[in-house]
């Protein structure tokens, strides 16, 4: 698994804090902080020196992904399906190899401007889903940057 260096054991090390912390929050105070967090952890962090997600992850291919992507790429649904994605345990489908078939030199996307909404959302750090969806958040911390710096900061906003 390629990921940025130490962050894995550092977010394993605080999985514990972090997941009282989400527990425990003023989910209303912390909504409102989320957006201003997001911007300045990704002022601070480039998704393009990292982009473990695309190494190691797979986002869902919701049908609207699945149509606007196989369009995008002029090929048929069905195509696309079968060159690019499986269907995973939970019925959804997700890219058939890692890295992403999509992830280009420079970790750069060839589906950009059509890639899948769970792409263009990850690592929900500006949603409510990011404190409801306490699991998946403190999984994003372990190979995320930007999800781990969020939870430092709602971690000191709590205290």
């Amino acid at each position: 698994m390629v990921l940025p260096e130490g962050l894995r054991e550092k977010a394993k090390r605080k999985r514990k804090v972090f997941r009282k912390t989400l527990e425990r929050v003023n989910r209303k105070k912390v909504l409102n902080q989320l957006p201003e967090w997001h911007e300045a952890a990704f002022e601070e962090i480039d998704c393009l020196d990292c982009a473990a997600c695309c190494k190691n992850f797979s986002p869902r291919f919701k049908p609207p992904d699945i149509r606007r992507i196989s369009k995008g790429l002029r090929m048929k649904e069905g195509e696309f399906i079968d060159r690019f994605l499986v269907v995973d345990e939970d019925g959804d489908h997700v890219v058939n190899s890692k890295p992403c078939p999509f992830l280009a030199s420079g970790n750069t996307c060839k589906i950009y401007e059509d890639r899948p909404s769970d792409c263009s959302r990850f690592p929900y750090t500006d949603e409510d889903v990011f404190l409801d969806k306490k699991s998946i958040s403190l999984k994003n911390s372990t190979f995320c940057p930007a999800a781990f710096a969020i939870l430092e900061r709602i971690e000191k906003f709590t205290l």
